[in-house]
């Protein structure tokens, strides 16, 4: 037997030992869990690019923590708290595991919202979204700058009235002009002012929403309309650092990426947080994937970051089925469906119409060159026109085309009423959406013949659609404070049922009705009395009825603690071009 000494010095060695290795899994687990998983199985040989996150705004010391593990900087990101590194995959765990890191994502790809159209007809969006009621007023965005960080922004005819008052370029190649296509088009429904559709010979004349904003041309997608997370967030850095000099009230972002991690972790919700809390409102697509049925979600669970942050505009898109009357209007069936993964966040804010927008394009770009039938026929606005492709307007569809129409509309509001947050602007639009909506309808797209079944409930559309007029006539203030308009979370209440729930002091949300008791909508539901919206229910329609603890239809039920439908995550394949082959 061994003396009493030497077995209690024994057991002690196996406690520190037994504690060690406690405390090192509990670092491997904490460094783990900073970070993301989409940087799960990388060799150790790789060299990644990652976007670390701090816990202030890196410093030198911070920038040294990554050359001593054989990283280099690859940009940095201004107040940003964080940075774009290149670094070996084996070394990222362990930087990780530097208390003042607080997240590590891979440095994603993001591209823009839009898709090519199928046909060609008159959109008639700005009838349907009131936008003469604001002309009329004699607004058109005069002195508020608009941020649009996209592909950049072509000379064109109808945006040479000096509407672009700075221009910077982030993807690498050195000149801020537009390649694609995509960013000019976006700029065209913002602030084009009509001058090659204006006259006698033309019979409609295709309007920016607010033809005299400035704005501020932040180019980060490329000749392909590719981007990834760091120029974005560079670009809103850049976007905050001239808020004053312009005047950037608003800031468009017609991009996206897949949702991997909570926004409360992701680097773009947390630039475009940084934005908003400066006092710059966020317009962000909704995303194109509302046909996606991998998931078995009928499209459902497929909002694309940062449009999953509950701060910002996160806008879907509308057919307006070629006429001016919105009463017969329709959910796209491309548009992007909430609540997203992971947080549960409802979303759409509201829509716009998205679908066969006519706007701005020049025949160099690559969207053009690849898709060349979608300059418009001179027969749509010119008065006894051929059918001559219009050498200055384009056909383009997507949640990318619907974000813009908002966007031009929140200029409006803000040379109306400057002092409006941006709060303040998200609440007014949301609280004068029209609600009178198709409850349901089955579209086909004519050139797969696919048909889609589109319903205007609270995850296509959500608090309805753009109408500017409502909103200039509206007085209604939500609270100045940064964040009194949060979307709504989705949560289970007492009783186990799945609810809508306000985040935080925000104005949209109850704990029981969609918005029932909130401070701006009273105890009226938000969709009018027609909605037939049930103490349980989160939907609303004869067509549809969720009782209980369900939050789907169908075989598929969202129980309160699973992440979304059954066991499956709904996760987008990095690897994957964001918006698919679905057009």
């Amino acid at each position: 037997m061994q003396p009493k000494k030497t077995r209690s010095a024994l057991w002690g060695k196996m406690i520190l030992t037994l504690c060690v290795l406690i405390l090192g899994a509990c670092a491997a687990f904490a460094s783990s869990a900073k970070m993301a998983k989409d940087l799960e199985g990388k060799n150790g040989s790789d060299q990644v690019d990652v976007i670390v996150q701090y816990n202030q705004v890196p410093t030198a010391k911070h920038h040294q923590k990554v050359f001593s593990r054989g990283g280099k900087l690859k940009r940095e990101l201004g107040s940003f708290k964080g940075a774009a590194y290149a670094m070996p995959a084996s070394a990222l765990a362990d930087l990780a595991g530097d208390p003042d890191v607080v997240y590590i994502t891979p440095d994603r790809p993001l591209q823009g919202a839009s898709s090519t159209p199928p046909a060609l007809v008159n959109d008639y969006h700005i009838a349907t979204i009131n936008a003469p009621a604001a002309w009329a007023q004699g607004l058109n965005g005069s002195g508020i700058g608009v941020a649009v960080i996209d592909s950049g922004i072509a000379s064109v005819p109808d945006l040479s009235g000096g509407n672009v008052v700075y221009s910077e370029d982030f993807t690498g190649s050195g000149s801020a002009a537009d390649q694609y296509g995509h960013g000019t088009h976006v700029s065209g429904i913002i602030a084009g002012n009509g001058k090659m559709s204006t006259g006698w010979r033309y019979s409609y004349t295709f309007m920016g929403i607010a033809d005299d904003v400035n704005l501020v041309n932040l180019r980060v997608l490329d000749k392909n309309g590719a981007s990834t997370v760091s120029e974005v967030i560079a670009a809103i850095q850049t976007a905050i650092q001239l808020q004053s000099q312009y005047n950037i009230r608003v800031i468009n972002l017609s991009l996206g990426g897949p949702v991997w991690e909570s926004y409360t972790l992701d680097p773009l919700c947390q630039a475009v947080e940084q934005a908003w809390e400066s006092g710059i409102v966020v317009v962000v697509a909704a995303g194109n994937y509302g046909r996606d049925d991998n998931a078995g979600t009928n499209g459902y669970g497929t909002i694309t970051s940062p449009g999953n942050d509950p701060y910002v505009i996160t806008v879907g898109a509308m057919n307006t089925m070629g006429t001016a009357d919105r009463t017969n209007d329709v959910p796209a069936s491309y548009s992007s469906k909430g609540p997203s993964i992971i947080d549960w966040v409802v979303k759409p804010d509201l829509v716009a119409p998205g679908n066969l927008i006519d706007s701005l394009y020049f025949s160099a770009e690559t969207l053009n060159q690849k898709y060349p039938g979608h300059a418009i026929p001179q027969s749509l606005y010119v008065t006894n026109g051929s059918t001559t492709p219009s050498a200055y307007y384009y056909a383009m569809s997507g949640t990318s085309m619907a974000a813009p129409m908002v966007s031009g509309a929140a200029a409006l509001m803000l040379q109306q009423s400057p002092s409006l947050t941006p709060d303040q602007v998200k609440a007014r639009l949301m609280l004068t959406a029209f609600k009178g909506l198709v409850q349901s309808a089955t579209v086909t797209d004519p050139t797969t013949g696919q048909t889609f079944y589109e319903q205007a409930d609270a995850f296509t559309v959500g608090a309805g659609y753009l109408d500017i007029q409502a909103a200039l006539a509206n007085t209604e203030l939500a609270p100045a404070t940064v964040g009194s308009a949060l979307s709504p979370t989705l949560t289970a209440n007492a009783s186990g049922n799945i609810v809508m729930a306000a985040n935080g002091s925000s104005v949209l949300g109850s704990d029981s009705i969609l918005w029932g008791s909130s401070i701006l909508w009273g105890s009226s539901i938000l969709w009018g009395s027609s909605s037939g919206v049930e103490s349980d229910s989160i939907l609303w329609g004869s067509s549809v009825s969720l009782e209980g603890s369900s939050i789907l239809w169908g075989s598929d039920s969202l129980e309160a603690d699973s992440i979304l439908w059954g066991s499956s995550s709904a996760q987008l394949d990095a690897e994957s071009v964001l918006w698919g082959s679905k057009k």
